[in-house]
């Protein structure tokens, strides 16, 4: 390759990660002060962030609570709002607050002794409830994507990883790129 390919590709490698970033902020900060009609520049995303933190501040207030629970009651009535609403619901929970749900990244064995593996995060430990004993729930993301698929396994196929979640998810979420120390090449971890 020419030193003005390969400087070419280098320049795309820095900047395009940062414009697709900047752009992305531009975006959700012209976004939110359309959307709340503010001609001043970022003070919707202000405004915005100001109340969602006001409203976890208040969440324990009595009455704040009780004006909680009347809307998510509310929500949870109509059938295809509450299938939205559940599910954006149970996903923000599974990342975030007192039922994370992806803290344990285990590597799994994707055929009885076989030697291909797959790493993904228990989320459900017991099965027993539609009569899979002795199986648990894997939710394997996957790469450059918001998505994932959900596989169940026997036990004795899965195994903990002794990482932090974040560092797993990380790892998946970019394709094996991110996440954990060192990114050496195939190539020179099997010709040593």
């Amino acid at each position: 390759m020419t030193d003005l390919a390969r400087n070419f590709f280098e320049g795309l490698l820095i900047l395009v990660p940062a414009v697709l970033t900047v752009a992305v902020a531009v975006f959700v900060f012209e976004f939110i002060d359309g959307w709340l009609n503010i001609p001043i520049p970022g003070v919707g995303f202000l405004v915005t962030v100001g109340l969602i933190t006001l409203t976890g501040r208040f969440a324990s207030n009595v009455f704040v609570q009780k004006v909680i629970d009347a809307t998510e009651r509310l929500l949870t009535k109509a059938p295809l709002v509450k299938l939205v609403y559940t599910s954006i619901k149970d996903l923000i929970a599974a990342f975030m607050g007192e039922k994370k749900r992806f803290d344990q990244p285990v590597i799994v064995t994707l055929t009885a002794g076989g030697h291909a593996e797959a790493i993904g995060f228990v989320t459900r430990s017991s099965m027993d409830f539609i009569g899979l004993l002795d199986h648990v729930a894997v939710y394997f993301p996957q790469s450059y994507n918001f998505a994932g698929n959900l596989l169940v396994f026997p036990k004795d196929q899965v195994r903990p990883l002794e990482a932090e979640s974040s560092e797993i998810m990380a790892f998946l979420v970019s394709g094996g790129v991110a996440g954990g120390p060192g990114a050496e090449t195939f190539a020179t971890t099997t010709s040593a």
